[in-house]
């Protein structure tokens, strides 16, 4: 299967795994939905939804950019409404939009607090609760959210306890939803890295150039992306996924493509155990 004429609406697609995510839709000959909030661009962070649309249709796919805040149920419906006047539907939800503070309980303040809820838990269920009834009439609909394994060991909480409330209640709405609307046929699946990914996030969040270094592409998200939104969705859902361990049951082995710099080692990402097992090939080790 491939994502030809299929409709993507993704948000935060205006950078990052979210753009990479559309551009390998666009490869396939896909239509995109960039729901985004940049429309000007920004002193720090490159891309604004219209030079993602550019990408999208330089790659091969139909793009519509669309201004969107998905803390705004308003401004979320009418930007559904408007992808289904333009595409005829919407096959895929892509929860891409996202906003972290790695500070402690008494380091975050409410603004920020409330920011993070409601951007990363609200935004996913008021997104995807919007796109479900068009979902509901496609032949292979998916919600695929970029949320991490509900692994509840107290680290993960004592670290950035705001932050990964926020990440969890993302990975709580695949988690009731795919239950939830197994018998429509919709899949509901999360899907997380298993290193740094080398995007604004974090550059800004996480350490600067160094931790970009030690980070793989997004394309390795976009990959694992389609080949999880290219399954048949009444046999795929209710899913944690990892990237590198959904390339492997495809048959990719050269990991290494992904790397930002083969030098220097891979710093595993937040909310996942770096003594888990991982896929043969799957090194974190600088390359060789």
């Amino acid at each position: 299967m491939t994502l030809s004429g299929k409709t993507l609406f993704i948000t935060g697609a205006s950078r990052g795994i979210g753009l990479a995510i559309a551009l390998r839709a666009a490869r396939d000959g896909a239509n995109v939905a960039i729901a985004a909030k940049t429309a000007e661009p920004h002193p720090k962070l490159a891309g604004t939804i219209y030079t993602a649309a550019e990408q999208v249709e330089a790659a091969g796919g139909k793009a519509l950019p669309l201004v969107v805040d998905v803390r705004d149920e308003s401004s979320v419906v009418a930007a559904v409404r408007q992808t289904v006047e333009r595409f005829g539907g919407i096959d895929i939800c892509v929860n891409n939009a996202s906003a972290i503070s790695l500070t402690s309980s008494l380091e975050t303040e409410m603004k920020r607090y409330d920011l993070m809820q409601q951007v990363n838990g609200r935004g996913t269920f008021l997104t995807s609760r919007a796109c479900v009834p068009h979902l509901r009439k496609s032949a292979n609909p998916h919600v695929l959210t970029l949320s991490p394994p509900l692994d509840l060991r107290p680290a993960w909480f004592a670290a950035h306890l705001p932050y990964t409330m926020s990440k969890y209640g993302m990975s709580l709405v695949m988690l009731g939803m795919a239950e939830e609307f197994r018998r429509d046929g919709i899949a509901c699946n999360a899907l997380w890295p298993r290193t740094a990914i080398a995007t604004a996030a974090v550059e800004f969040a996480l350490g600067g150039e160094p931790m970009m270094r030690k980070s793989r592409r997004p394309e390795i998200m976009a990959d694992a992306a389609h080949a999880i939104l290219t399954r048949p969705s009444r046999e795929f859902t209710g899913r944690f996924l990892i990237d590198d361990e959904v390339l492997a049951e495809t048959g990719i082995t050269d990991f290494d493509q992904y790397r930002c710099d083969p030098t220097q080692d891979l710093f595993v990402d937040l909310f996942v155990d770096p003594e888990a097992p991982r896929p043969q090939g799957v090194s974190l080790k600088a390359a060789r």
